[in-house]
C-alpha cells in the first residue's frame, strides 16, 4: 500500500504560479511512475503530466510550455511547477503513483483543489 501526501493548492490569480508536491510513504524502492491528474466540475479526471523514474515525461497539450513537472527519485516525491495559470486550470489536482508501471496498480492521493480567478 502506498499512501501519497499533497500540499501546494490554493487560490491564485491569472497569470499566477502555483507548486505541488507530492510525497509517496514508499521508500523501500524507487517507483516506476509518478505524475498529476485533475478533475474539473462536471467533466472526468484527466491527466496533468506525469513522470518516470528515468525521466521520461507527458504532458497534456492543454499544459505544454506552462506546467513542469520533476521528481526527487530517491524520496519518491514528485512535484509540479505551474506557470501561466488561467481561470481553465482551476480543478482538484490529485496525485497518481504507479510502482510497478503504468498499466499496474497505482495509487491516488486525496486531491489539492487549485483555483485560479480574479
Amino acid at each position: 500500500q502506498v499512501q501519497l501526501v499533497e500540499s501546494g493548492g490554493g487560490w491564485v490569480q491569472p497569470g499566477g504560479s502555483l507548486r505541488l508536491s507530492c510525497a509517496a510513504s514508499e521508500s523501500r524502492f524507487s517507483i516506476y511512475g509518478m505524475g498529476w491528474y485533475r478533475q474539473a466540475p462536471g467533466k472526468e479526471r484527466a491527466l496533468v503530466a506525469r513522470i518516470t523514474n528515468s525521466g521520461s515525461t507527458n504532458y497534456a497539450d492543454s499544459v505544454k510550455g506552462r506546467f513542469t513537472i520533476s521528481r526527487d527519485g530517491a524520496r519518491n516525491t514528485v512535484y509540479l511547477q505551474m506557470n501561466s495559470l488561467n481561470v481553465e486550470d482551476t480543478a482538484v489536482y490529485y496525485c497518481n503513483a504507479a510502482p510497478f508501471g503504468w498499466s499496474a496498480r497505482n495509487y491516488w492521493g486525496q486531491g489539492t483543489q487549485v483555483t485560479v480567478s480574479s
